[in-house]
């Protein structure tokens, strides 16, 4: 299934360095099985802390999962290099702050909760344990006697395109190469 790309998007007023604090941050996610394509209904989360073993001793995962409709064996590791803070630079754009190796679970939305820490733009004031769940946050700096906040919170996972689709499409000319310019 290869690579997916969380993507965040947020309004940040006065603070910059949103990012999710430590290996045991939980990325609440619903997973969709690339088998049979059964949702799930329940949100679940993984933690770069987390590592279960794959079958046949082929390494390890943040989760290994059997799908409950056809029963196939399916994994998703967060990529830890990955794992990028969204900057006042970023604000109103989407930005990739996390990638996912999937293999046979693929994400398909995001609840961001507890966990975020930013800093004043200004003052560098540490405001951790943000809690995005509401889609907006506010809080008060001190330091640089101003408001502060993260609003309009919206994200999107991309797949990840390789090298190789990439030159797929280039070499096709029957493909659509719109989605590449």
């Amino acid at each position: 299934m290869g690579k997916i790309a969380l993507q965040l998007k947020a309004t940040l007023e006065n603070v910059t360095n949103l990012r999710p604090v430590g290996e045991d941050f939980r990325w609440y996610l619903k997973m969709k099985c690339g088998n049979c394509g059964e949702i799930s209904e329940k949100w679940q989360y993984i933690r770069l802390m987390d590592s279960v073993a794959l079958k046949g001793g082929r390494g390890s995962a943040s989760m290994v999962q059997k799908c409950k409709l056809c029963s196939r064996e399916n994994s998703i590791e967060i990529l830890s290099s990955t794992i990028k803070p969204y900057n006042v630079e970023d604000n109103e754009k989407f930005k990739t702050i996390v990638e996912f190796e999937c293999r046979g679970l693929e994400p398909v939305d995001f609840q961001p909760q507890a966990g975020f820490a930013a800093e004043g733009v200004e003052s560098r004031t540490i405001f951790s344990d943000i809690n995005l769940q509401e889609k907006d946050w506010t809080d008060y700096d001190e330091k640089a006697q101003e408001s502060v906040g993260i609003y309009e919170v919206t994200h999107s996972p991309h797949k990840k395109e390789s090298l190789l689709e990439v030159l797929y499409c280039f070499l096709t000319p029957s493909h659509n190469m719109e989605s590449y310019t």
